[in-house]
């Protein structure tokens, strides 16, 4: 009678042992660093959320028609509103537009789809150096080119000065918009017979639309809270302003001189210009993604 040989794997039960405490192993260490990834999130979200709610507590109180429609008070005085440094800021940040946006969508379109390798990496190169630049060197610049020749402050000077910080921002968002439409469509526009110059403006740039608006409203919110520049360009003017060529207000330097007076009406005042500062990024924002909520491809 012959004996007989066990099918059994004697070792089966610890490679099954070993897997599901290798599997268990696995699931501890993802759940331990999505924690983590999570509380990070979380930390890195509570001072924006704790400074926009404490601006909105802060200013939600001041807000009102008398806000939209009449001038500062006088010292000590309470009452009256910010609607010059609306006006104002809406002046020089609308002028910094008019000469930063074209001029960077060009410069980011040359870049991406015309220059050289070399002439390439020089501007971009550039383009960082002046993207960390400090905005009151921008402010200095702008003193010196426009307000010493032009004889006086005034709203062009404060704009160009905001164009000044403006520019790599939209030059890099621009650039790296144009260079993440796929190189197939480029060749399927000319395989077709379109030009470069008809392939750039008929087929890349349509399809780059919605991430150069995100790079343009960045831009805007960051020349619309800027308050160094305009000290040294467009200054301020408790009234109404009379024209481009003349001191303008602005809501970042109303905020600026109204915090760090005694009077407490001066004080709910920079609050409220704080919110609404808060209030134009945001409808900005919310505005450029519904223009561009229905994607080319």
């Amino acid at each position: 009678m012959s004996n007989s040989v066990s099918d059994e794997n004697p070792f089966g039960s610890k490679t099954g042992s070993l897997k599901r405490v290798k599997n268990s192993s696995q699931a501890l260490f993802s759940m331990a660093m999505t924690v983590l990834a999570g509380s990070a999130l979380a930390i890195t979200l509570l001072p924006l959320f704790a400074v926009l709610s404490y601006v909105a507590i802060q200013g939600f109180n001041r807000l009102n028609l008398d806000l939209f429609t009449k001038l500062p008070p006088a010292p000590g005085l309470s009452g009256g509103g910010i609607a010059n440094a609306i006006l104002g800021t809406l002046m020089t940040v609308g002028i910094a537009s008019l000469i930063a946006v074209p001029f960077g969508v060009l410069a980011a379109v040359y870049l991406s789809e015309f220059s050289s390798g070399k002439i390439t990496r020089w501007v971009r190169f550039a383009t960082n150096v002046l993207s960390g630049v400090p905005s009151i060197i921008a402010g200095v610049f702008a003193y010196g080119l426009f307000v010493v020749n032009m004889g006086g402050f005034s709203a062009i000077a404060g704009g160009a000065a905001l164009a000044v910080l403006m520019l790599p921002t939209i030059v890099r968002t621009t650039d790296e918009a144009l260079q993440i439409v796929p190189q197939d469509i480029r060749w399927a526009s000319v395989g077709v017979g379109a030009s470069n110059y008809q392939t750039v403006l008929q087929v890349v740039l349509p399809a780059a639309i919605p991430a150069i608006l995100t790079g343009v409203t960045l831009a805007i919110a960051r020349a619309a809270g800027e308050t160094a520049p305009l000290i040294f360009t467009a200054l301020n003017s408790p009234f109404w302003p009379a024209g481009f060529d003349k001191p303008t207000p602005s809501l970042a330097v109303l905020v600026y001189n109204f915090a760090t007076v005694p009077f407490q009406a001066q004080k709910e005042l920079a609050w409220a210009a704080s919110l609404i500062l808060v209030l134009m990024v945001l409808l900005t924002s919310i505005l450029s993604r519904w223009a561009t909520r229905q994607k080319v491809y």
